[in-house]
This record gives C-alpha cells, structure tokens and sequence, in this order.
C-alpha cells in the first residue's frame, strides 16, 4: 500500500474521513518534557470540529497520575478528560482477577500508585509472590538488562502482568528502557506475559465506544502505536520525528517490512 504524506496538507485533510481519532501522548503531544503546540492545537481543531478523540498511552500508571503530569505541563484540563492509559487497564484487570494474590513488583518506586487499593499484597521477595507486575524498570538497574535474566532465572511459573508493552521511550534526548523489554526477557526464558496497552485490543475497547465508528490512530512507534491500528484494520498516521526518527531517515517501505506493518499516512510531527 502507499503511504500519504500529510506533511504539506496536514490533518485537516483527511480529518473529515474519521469519526474517533486515538492520539498517542508520549512522542505525538510531548517530549517527556514539553508539549508540543501543534499538536496541542489539533486538539483545539478536533473539539471544534466535534470529532472524539483519546489521549491514549502505555503510561504504567492510572488515568489520575497522567492527568496530573498533563496538568503540570500545562495541558487543560478539560482535554486530560480524555487520557486512558495501559495503567489503567490493568489495574481495572488487576482489581477484578487478583485482589487476593501476592505480588513482586518490577519497576520504580515512582508507580506505586498503580496499586494501592491492594499495596498490602506486595511481597519484598520474589519467591513468595503469585504472580509478577511489571511497570519498568528498578530506579537502580535502569542501564542494563542483565540483572533482570537473572532475577526471572527458574521463576518463569510465575506469570508476569506488564503495564506498558512499549520497549524504549525517548525522554526529551534521552533513550531508555520500558517495561516492555522487562517482559520480553521474561517471556524470552519461557514465561507467560499479559499485556495491558497498545497494541493490544482491550485498551481500546475499554476506553471509548468503538461501534460503527471510522478511527485513526497516531502515533510514533511501529511496534504499538502502528501495529495496534494494524490488528484492528484501524487507519493510522506515523508521527515521523519520535521513536524511530533515525531508521526512517533511510528508508520507510524497508522499516515497514521491518516490523511487518502498514502504515496509511506520515507526518514529521502531528499538525493541522
């Protein structure tokens, strides 16, 4: 298939062919340090347009926290009403199936909040735990994965409920690690993971009413973003300058055959 540049018409294009428009957060509306004002304004042109839209992310943290965070760099509120995070997800999951297990959580202190209603189920070691949660890394091992194929070493029984399937995140310059590659060690020894986030279906679903409705997803990340519009013969539209800025820099139709996927439009960063 082609893929249509909206560089020079921008959204406002196409816009009128979609009823509900998923918006990733991190890589689309900021860097992990600043909102981005074209994006911000396409917000603006969505509401006056009375098109729906979600702010939908793989953040390993409830609904509130992300709000909170939009807040604080000066997002309006009215907009963050719209966010629905993989955090969420699982914790509605989490609520539902696992009150009364014991867990070991892998990640920093930073998501404690994802579980708080059952905090008292958290297990300090490992071997005692039902299952394992996941929302990234420990604050102290961030650099290398080799600590965690030792930690999961004989523990693959377990089952591992990841928060966030992306793999890498670009805060502002810098490159890190997410939750997802945690997972994919885990599930690389043997062990069965359940995900909560793009590009699974359930996220989706749970966050808005999908029936009958035209969608377009955007988003900067092949893997989830892209392959998520894919699963559900949704559209989707490929911010250029996030994750994967310097592969497509080379050649887009080989990044596409890469990661085995089909992407309807490009933008080198999300405007009207």
């Amino acid at each position: 298939m082609m893929t249509i540049n909206l560089d020079n018409k921008g959204l406002k294009s196409v816009v009128d062919e979609f009823d509900i428009f998923f918006i990733d957060i991190w890589g689309v509306l900021h860097d992990g340090i600043n909102l981005f004002d074209d994006a911000v304004n396409v917000i603006n042109k969505l509401e006056k347009k009375n098109k729906k839209y979600v702010l939908l992310t793989n953040a390993p943290r409830p609904n509130k926290s992300v709000i909170s965070f939009l807040e604080k760099m000066g997002l309006d509120s009215e907009k963050c009403k719209n966010v629905y995070t993989s955090g969420q997800a699982a914790l509605n999951y989490l609520n539902d199936n696992c009150k009364d297990l014991k867990f070991y959580h892998i990640g920093p202190f930073r998501d404690f909040d994802l579980f708080k209603l059952f905090e008292k189920n958290k297990v300090d070691n490992i071997e005692q735990s039902d299952f394992l949660l996941c929302t990234g890394l420990f604050e102290d091992r961030e650099d290398s994965l080799d600590y965690y194929k030792k930690l999961f070493k004989n523990k693959i029984n377990k089952k591992m409920i990841c928060t966030n399937p992306d793999l890498i995140v670009d805060r502002g310059h810098q490159r890190e690690f997410c939750a997802g590659s945690i997972a994919k060690i885990f599930q690389d020894l043997g062990g069965k993971v359940d995900y909560f986030g793009k590009p699974y279906p359930l996220v989706y679903n749970q966050s808005i009413d999908l029936k009958n409705k035209k969608i377009l997803c955007i988003g900067d990340n092949l893997n989830t973003d892209i392959r998520g519009a894919n699963n559900q013969n949704f559209n989707s539209l490929l911010i250029s300058s996030g994750i994967h800025k310097k592969e497509i820099k080379s050649n887009l139709n080989k990044l596409l055959d890469r990661y085995n996927v089909e992407v309807d439009y490009i933008q080198s960063k999300l405007k009207w």
